[in-house]
């Protein structure tokens, strides 16, 4: 299982949000290459980059910032935030990221996600769907929107298909610190053939401990790195342990 130390960025810094709240936000660095060798240094070998500005426009934004990251360490980049068109997921794989997350463009046009997927053998493993759940429904458009789809329910529509990954995110969980939804995850993971990446409430490595127990490819942490609640070392050698 992979760990992927997350840097969201915002203004050109490293920040925080509390449940995806814009005005729930900490400031941790304004120099991201540095924090990104730092989670090289710990042993990680993707970092999983979210541009915020550009989750809310839809247009990247802190390219600068992103490319510096790409430059300053040898690790895979996961970039989130702003895949809207396959526009800039091309700009995003050329210049950015190694693997996109798309969210809430796929739910809202799944034909065209699904034909992106299906058609681009280029992109095979370099895109990953984000689902973002609160209250067992998916959420969208920066999480201020809720549909009546379940994640279960794209899981298993997306079985099968050339993805990097599922990304999931309870919502609720999101920056609190409170552990990850280990039931509704489980549930993914064996529901679909997709590598299922868990998000959101890691706080301690008896977290990263169950995300590896129930078969997740890979675990995000962010919130808890931050504040030292968790050795990222000790994550790193306990997620990579056969």
């Amino acid at each position: 299982m992979e760990v992927l130390p997350s840097i969201d960025l915002r203004d050109g810094d490293v920040v925080r949000l509390a449940q995806g709240d814009y005005a729930r936000q900490t400031t941790y660095s304004s120099d991201p290459p540095a924090v990104a060798a730092q989670l090289a240094a710990s042993g990680a070998r993707w970092i999983h980059v979210v541009d915020l500005d550009a989750a809310r426009t839809g247009k990247p934004t802190n390219t600068d910032a992103i490319r510096a990251i790409r430059q300053g360490v040898d690790v895979k980049i996961e970039l989130g935030g702003g895949a809207r068109n396959t526009e800039t997921i091309d700009f995003m794989l050329e210049a950015l990221a190694d693997r996109v997350v798309v969210g809430s463009a796929a739910l809202k046009n799944w034909s065209w996600f699904e034909r992106l997927i299906q058609q681009r053998d280029d992109l095979a493993g370099r895109i990953a769907l984000g689902l973002d759940a609160r209250g067992g429904t998916l959420a969208t458009e920066g999480w201020t929107k809720q549909t009546q789809t379940t994640p279960l329910q794209i899981a298993q529509r997306v079985t099968g298909l050339p993805l990097g990954a599922i990304i999931y995110t309870d919502i609720t969980r999101d920056g609190m610190l409170a552990g990850p939804n280990i039931e509704a995850t489980a549930e993914l993971v064996a529901a679909t053939d997709v590598p299922v990446i868990a998000s959101g409430g890691v706080s301690c490595l008896q977290d990263v401990l169950e995300c590896k127990r129930i078969g997740c490819a890979g675990v995000i942490i962010g919130r808890a790195y931050y504040e030292r609640k968790i050795d990222l070392p000790d994550a790193v050698e306990a997620a990579h342990k056969n």
